[in-house]
C-alpha cells in the first residue's frame, strides 16, 4: 500500500466533513428555523438532488471506468461542490430573502457534494488490496468524523456572535470560513494523486445513448452475485440513516429545545465515538467477517432508531447518541468496502457511481416519508417528530432482511 496515497484519500474525507457538517448543522436550521421554510420543502432539496443524480451519476461512472481514471472526474466535481457551497454562504450572509436561491443553492451542495464520492470511494480499489480495505475505509471514516469535529469547534464562535465577519449575523456566519478550509484541505488529494490516464479524446458519447447504456447495464450489474440484495438493502437502510442525520438538528431543536452551542458539543460527541466506530468495524471485518460485521451493525440500527423516538429526557438521549456515534462510524466503513468487494475491478467506477445513487436515491423516499408524517401530523405538536423517527427503524429492518441474503466468497460468516 503507498501510504501517501492514503493519506491524501483520508484528507479529502477530512475536508468535505469539515464543510458538510456546518451544512447539516447550522444551514438546515437557518432555512426552517430563521427563514420559516416547511419541514416537507427541506426535504424535497434532497429530492431533487437525488433525481439530478439518477441521470448523470451512473453516465460518468461509465465514461470513468471506460478511461481508467478518477482523479479528473474528482477534481471537476470538487471545484463545483466548492462554487456551491461558496454560493450558499454568500446568500446567507447578503441575500438572506432570497430563500428561493438559497434553495437552489442548497439543492446543488446536495447534489455536487454526493456525486463526488462516486469517484472518491472508488479509489478504495486502488490504494488497498482487497485484504486491507476494511482498515483503509476505517481510516478514511475517522478522518470523516475528526474533520466534523473540527469544522463544529471553528463553527461555534461564529454562530454564538463571539467572531463576526460581515453580513447577517448568526447562524449564516458559519458557512464561509469551513468553506474555504475544505478547498484547502482538497487541494492535496486533487492535484497530489497521480494515476495514468487515457486521452479523453479516445472516448466518444452521445448523452442518450449513454444514459439508455447505463440503464441497461443497471440490469446486468444487479445480476452479479449477492448485488441486487446488497443495493435494495442498502436503499432502505441508508434510506433511515442519512433521513435521520439531515433532520437531527431540527429534531432535537422542536423535541429538546435546546441553544446551538450544546446541539454543536452533542454532535461533537457523537463523531468523536464515530471515530472509534469507523477504526473498530474496520478491525471486526477482518476478525468477524464482512457479513456477519454487517448484520451486527445494522441489527444495532433496528434498535437504537425506535428507542431514541421515545427518550424523554435529555440526558438519558445524549447517552443513546453514544451509541448512534459509534454506529455512524461502522455502517459507511462497512458498507463502502462490501461494494468494492462485490464489485468486478473492470466496473469499480460504475459500481461506485450506484453505491452513491443507492445512498442519495435512499433520501428520496426517506425525506417525503419524514416531510409528510411531519406535515400531516402538525396538530399532534412534536410527537409528529418522534413519529418520524421511529418509521425510520422500519426502513433499517426492512434493509436488513435483504442483507441477510448476501454471501461472500472466504468470509467468516
Amino acid at each position: 500500500m503507498n501510504k501517501k496515497n492514503i493519506f491524501l484519500w483520508t484528507l479529502y474525507d477530512f475536508a468535505n466533513s469539515i464543510v458538510e457538517v456546518v451544512f447539516f448543522l447550522y444551514c438546515a436550521q437557518w432555512l426552517v428555523i430563521d427563514k420559516g421554510v416547511s419541514d416537507f420543502w427541506f426535504n424535497m432539496i434532497f429530492v431533487g438532488g437525488t433525481i439530478l443524480l439518477i441521470f448523470t451519476a451512473p453516465i460518468f461512472g461509465i465514461l470513468s471506468d471506460r478511461r481508467g481514471v478518477q482523479m479528473p472526474y474528482l477534481r471537476g466535481i470538487t471545484w463545483l461542490t466548492f462554487l456551491s457551497f461558496l454560493g450558499s454562504a454568500i446568500v446567507m450572509l447578503f441575500l438572506s430573502n432570497k430563500v428561493v436561491l438559497a434553495a437552489i443553492f442548497f439543492l446543488l451542495v446536495n447534489y455536487f457534494y454526493q456525486f463526488s464520492f462516486t469517484f472518491y470511494n472508488a479509489l478504495l480499489a486502488k490504494i488497498a488490496p482487497p485484504e486491507r480495505q476494511g482498515f483503509v475505509s476505517g481510516i478514511g471514516q475517522a478522518g470523516n468524523w475528526t474533520g466534523q469535529i473540527v469544522g463544529l469547534l471553528i463553527s461555534i464562535p461564529f454562530a454564538t456572535g463571539a467572531v463576526y465577519l460581515f453580513g447577517e449575523h448568526g447562524r449564516a456566519q458559519t458557512l464561509l470560513p469551513v468553506t474555504i478550509l475544505f478547498l484547502l484541505f482538497a487541494l492535496p488529494l486533487m492535484y497530489g494523486f497521480k494515476e495514468r490516464s487515457v486521452p479523453i479524446e479516445n472516448v466518444h458519447w452521445n448523452f442518450w445513448e449513454e444514459l439508455s447504456l447505463s440503464f441497461k447495464k443497471f440490469k446486468k450489474f444487479c445480476t452479479y452475485p449477492s448485488m441486487g440484495a446488497f443495493l435494495l438493502g442498502y436503499f432502505f437502510f441508508n434510506d433511515a440513516i442519512l433521513t435521520a442525520q439531515n433532520n437531527f438538528p431540527i429534531y432535537i431543536d422542536r423535541i429538546f429545545h435546546i441553544n446551538d452551542t450544546t446541539k454543536s458539543l452533542l454532535l461533537i460527541g457523537i463523531l468523536c465515538t464515530s471515530a472509534v466506530g469507523a477504526l473498530v468495524s474496520g478491525w471486526a471485518t477482518k476478525k468477524l467477517g464482512l457479513r456477519k460485521t454487517l448484520l451486527i451493525v445494522l441489527g444495532s440500527w433496528a434498535i437504537i432508531l425506535p428507542a431514541l423516538a421515545v427518550m424523554t429526557s435529555f440526558t438519558v438521549f445524549v447517552a443513546g447518541c453514544v451509541l448512534v456515534g459509534l454506529l455512524f462510524g461502522a455502517v459507511w466503513t462497512v458498507t463502502r468496502v462490501v461494494m468494492v468487494r462485490l464489485t468486478p475491478e473492470h466496473e469499480m467506477n460504475y459500481g461506485m457511481s450506484y453505491y452513491t445513487l443507492a445512498e442519495r436515491f435512499a433520501t428520496f423516499v426517506g425525506p417525503l416519508s419524514w416531510g409528510l408524517i411531519t406535515s400531516l401530523l402538525v396538530p399532534t405538536g412534536e410527537i409528529r417528530y418522534r413519529i418520524a423517527l421511529a418509521v425510520m427503524g422500519v426502513f433499517v429492518l426492512i434493509g436488513l432482511l435483504f442483507v441477510k441474503k448476501i454471501k461472500f466468497d472466504h468470509d467468516k460468516s
